[in-house]
């Protein structure tokens, strides 16, 4: 038999025989191992783990843990759903189901109306089909055997004439698992016994191809597990995550509103705006210690920058127009093209580099109705983008900075929990080779001089460069992406960026590094108002303190204690409603106000307030001032 040679991920070989499966090396690991492999990675693609291998190839076990072995999963599980639903409505027509961030969803076209109860059968019957333990089989049909297999269902047809010419490739395959097929391309888990934990989750409205013109069909959401305990936590953070929704807490905390007139555009109120510009002033701070040069674009460019810039041709359907003076314009998207501008409004030397600009720039993008979703998913947002100008001897050395940067906002912040990712050069990339390894080089010198832990994601760089992304885990265990480093060789040749070199010419190219930590600002308030339910600390907070007289005759010293305490910058609000301390107490509480202060005779007596927390604590009687410093040596130490 020819052999085969396999390297596995820490660079190790072994032979083969040829058409080996990777299920098969798995198990020839350990049986344990191949319970696991949901599919493989070969030479950096996701395959069925159950195919054969012809060749020589670099190997990756995949597993339920891994990003891609996740999406493989849940893909899968999409398949399970529309086999369950044919089984019990026999006439339906499944027509896609792709996985999305909280698991997947299949669209059908059935004359029932889906109900909640139908989401408890159908749940039932994935689970039998789970139990059956079917095997899963690809098939590479031809176009012609497709069209009569899927005869019946005009939404396949649909998608098998527009896959036309791609079935000579082998990208157009069926997957069979018992009696369901369904036209996908696959991967998937090599039996459906694999898909141990199932909960379908909600019931929605979407038309075919997203386009209000086709006919409506039903959508089912589910989520799936390798077992039952990660669903029950799943489901316990769900509730969780319910209660922290920060859509519900910013209505309650009065911090921003959504209204008809402006979808998808945040309406911030004063309370919303003294959590907004805290953040933007503690990242203004370190931004100015750093060095760097704070600068503000335009919101609307002229045409000519985003043909330039590429955005004209391949971002325009998320992008906002306008005509001046007879001149096409467009709202801005994103704002690396305006700092270019600024870059190039001056003659730039070696001597200048490396060169560090800071915008919270205000960007517009069209998204759809559908997936907007409170401060999460909106239309028009601030990013707080810095762009580093630099050359390739420098490069490292702006990496670290960057890095150290994202660490300090986010542990500023409350976030300690960091997972990154290391994201390397694509197939289709722009730049030499050379370039490329200096710059991934670079990358992971710098995290490896930090002593973080990072995991590589092979190929999954953007072409302009390699990229860094990090994820902050929040307080009930969920992952946000929010900041990326990325090295960009595209931006300065297409919009023509240089300096003058220590040789006298201006030839030069400088390497342009994007850096952003919070992504947006909006999201990421949205972020933590989730990760700390609302309950902000106090140099954070804009409920900070609450006076509560306990009747009309202390309320002109309450008034001088709230006078006292803003004089120092400190939110006070003065409770002077005709209700009991203890009503009054309980709003203030629900209200997040840090500190409670109940002042009557005694506190107007001694000059002192008696003080209690959000949480019930009670501290007791202080003296005004001793508690004024209190409270501003905690805003300093930013407990």
């Amino acid at each position: 038999m020819t052999k085969i040679t396999i390297t596995f991920p820490d660079g190790s070989k072994k032979e083969y025989e040829k058409g080996i499966t990777a299920l098969d090396i798995a198990k020839s690991i350990s049986e344990g191992l191949a319970r696991e492999v949901v599919a493989a990675k070969i030479d950096g693609e996701v395959k069925d783990a159950f195919l054969p291998i012809e060749k020589n190839a670099k190997l990756q076990l995949l597993k339920f843990q891994d990003p891609e072995g996740k999406e493989v999963f849940r893909h899968s599980s999409a398949h399970l759903l529309a086999q369950a639903v044919l089984r019990l409505w026999p006439k339906a027509k499944p027509t896609i189901g792709p996985v999305v961030e909280e698991g997947f969803y299949y669209d059908f076209d059935i004359d029932h109306n889906f109900t909640p109860e139908d989401l408890e059968k159908i749940e039932t019957e994935m689970k039998k089909i789970v139990k059956e333990n079917l095997e899963v089989k690809r098939h590479n049909p031809s176009k012609e055997e497709l069209i009569e297999q899927f005869k019946h269902n005009e939404y396949k047809v649909e998608m098998i004439n527009d896959l036309s010419g791609e079935e000579e490739s082998g990208e157009t395959s069926v997957y069979e698992q018992g009696e369901f097929k369904d036209l996908c391309r696959g991967p998937h888990v090599p039996r459906t016994g694999m898909i141990k934990a199932v909960k379908l989750t909600k019931i929605a409205g979407a038309y075919w191809r997203a386009d209000s013109k086709n006919k409506q069909l039903q959508r089912v959401y589910g989520i799936t597990f390798p077992d039952k305990k990660m669903l029950t936590e799943y489901l316990n953070r769900l509730e969780e995550a319910k209660k922290r929704d920060h859509r519900k807490i910013g209505q309650e905390l009065k911090l921003f509103t959504f209204e008809e007139e402006g979808p998808g555009f945040p309406f911030w109120k004063e309370k919303g705006m003294r959590i907004y510009n805290k953040v933007i002033s503690e990242v203004t701070k370190i931004l100015k210690r750093e060095n760097y040069e704070e600068i503000k674009t335009p919101i609307i460019l002229h045409r000519s920058l985003w043909e330039k810039s590429g955005h004209w041709d391949h971002y325009k359907e998320n992008m906002y127009f306008t005509k001046i003076d007879e001149r096409d314009f467009a709202v801005k998207p994103m704002n690396c093209p305006g700092c270019v501008l600024v870059y190039k409004s001056e003659a730039r030397s070696y001597r200048d580099l490396p060169l560090r600009m800071g915008e919270f720039g205000l960007v517009h993008r069209h998204e759809m109705a559908g997936v907007l979703h409170g401060l999460f998913r909106v239309r028009a947002f601030t990013q707080d983008d810095a762009h580093v100008f630099c050359t390739e001897d420098q490069l490292q050395d702006e990496i670290i900075a960057l890095i150290n940067f994202v660490y300090e906002v986010y542990n500023l912040f409350g976030f300690k929990d960091i997972a990154v990712e290391l994201s390397t050069k694509p197939e289709k990339a722009m730049g030499s080779q050379e370039i490329w390894d200096k710059a991934e080089d670079a990358l992971k010198k710098s995290l490896q001089s930090r002593k973080i832990d990072f995991k590589i994601n092979e190929g999954d760089g953007a072409f302009y460069g390699p990229k860094i992304d990090f994820h902050i885990r929040d307080a009930i265990g969920r992952s946000w992406q929010c900041g990326t480093i990325q090295v960009d060789f595209s931006m300065p040749e297409k919009l023509d960026i240089n300096y003058m070199g220590k040789d006298g010419t201006t030839n030069h190219r400088p390497i342009m590094l994007h850096r952003a930590i919070l992504g947006s600002v909006e999201r990421f308030i949205g972020i933590m108002v989730e990760h700390y339910a609302g309950k902000f600390p106090l140099w954070l907070s804009p409920n900070q303190v609450k006076i509560l007289p306990i009747a009309d005759r202390h309320l002109d010293y309450a008034k001088d204690v709230a006078s006292k305490m803003k004089e120092k910058g400190l939110f006070v609000e003065i409770d002077e409603r005709a209700e009991s301390v203890n009503k009054k107490v309980r709003d203030a509480q629900l209200e997040q106000f840090n500190y409670i202060l109940v002042v009557g005779d005694n506190e107007v007596k001694a000059k002192s307030v008696n003080v209690r927390t959000r949480d019930n604590k009670v501290h007791g009687e202080k003296k005004v001032d001793e508690f004024i410093k209190e409270l501003l040596k905690e805003i300093e130490d930013k407990k």
